[in-house]
């Protein structure tokens, strides 16, 4: 069992966001638990991220890489650190100040556990937003849920480092939707320990969100995602029959909307899919 000392190691991504990132590494610094390592990952920014990241010195520890993408992020800070629990923030969120102790006290009393997660605060545009019910954390089993929608925030994840050995890391193909995809694998065999308390601030609603970006077309990631996981032979049968069926309700829904939009091509191929999987 961990000792109440277990050591983590949290990872901030970031790209071109020098102001937030300043409030997110904040957030680290301040926690009330103490034996952490704070590595931040660039992804080629362009903006003021390096003079930020200089300017604290020994307090992190600073990665530089082109830009490769949130996926591509996280997994080199996974590779660079030193610690078996891993916590995760994204650049322009917060944990609140108890988060790593709260969150590594509930792992440390449930050694079997290799993920947990947290509920959220979430913001808009600076404004606090009530979050409707389908996005309620839970615990548990959560495969059925994640089929859908992603229902666990990046920012809110604590994982053993033995996770990412059984299931491998964020597929770096993906250039959004990687975390539904990440979850999807991880739910199928592992139960997620809801630490049910909100911990993480997540900002959102601006125009350089990733989820923004995409959001026309995020559904043809998270069908890619479902087409990929459908191919894995560690499925139960049930498992198998809920994310055939996801698939083929994704697929009609985003191949109508391409057609109804003139993307004719990108419409046919989906629905193609979706008779394949019917």
């Amino acid at each position: 069992m961990p000792s109440p000392a277990t050591p983590v190691s949290v990872i901030i991504p970031t790209h071109n966001r020098a102001g937030f990132l300043a409030q997110a590494i904040d957030s680290v610094l301040a926690q009330t638990y103490a034996n952490f390592e704070l590595i931040v990952v660039d992804d080629g920014s362009t903006d003021e991220t390096q003079l930020l990241l200089a300017s604290h010195g020994k307090a992190l520890v600073s990665l530089r890489q082109e830009n490769l993408g949130p996926a591509a992020a996280r997994n080199a800070g996974i590779r660079a650190a030193s610690h078996p629990l891993l916590a995760f923030l994204d650049s322009d969120d917060q944990f609140t100040r108890n988060k790593l102790a709260l969150q590594v006290a509930a792992m440390e009393t449930q050694p079997h556990q290799l993920i947990s997660h947290t509920q959220e605060i979430w913001f808009r545009n600076g404004q606090h937003l009530n979050q409707k019910k389908r996005h309620a954390k839970e615990g548990g089993d959560i495969f059925a849920r994640s089929l859908e929608l992603c229902v666990v925030g990046m920012s809110t994840v604590m994982v053993r480092r033995e996770l990412f050995d059984r299931i491998g890391l964020f597929d770096e193909s993906f250039p959004c939707c990687e975390d539904y995809e990440l979850w999807l694998r991880a739910s199928v065999a592992q139960p997620f320990l809801l630490v049910d308390a909100p911990l993480t601030i997540k900002h959102g609603g601006r125009e350089d969100q990733v989820s923004v970006r995409f959001q026309t077309g995020m559904d043809r990631f998270r069908i890619r995602a479902l087409e990929k996981l459908l191919s894995s032979a560690s499925l139960t049968p049930v498992q198998f029959c809920l994310a055939r069926k996801e698939l083929v309700r994704k697929a009609v829904l985003y191949g109508n909307g391409c057609l109804k939009h003139g993307r004719r091509e990108e419409g046919q191929c989906c629905l193609s899919l979706a008779a394949r999987y019917s």
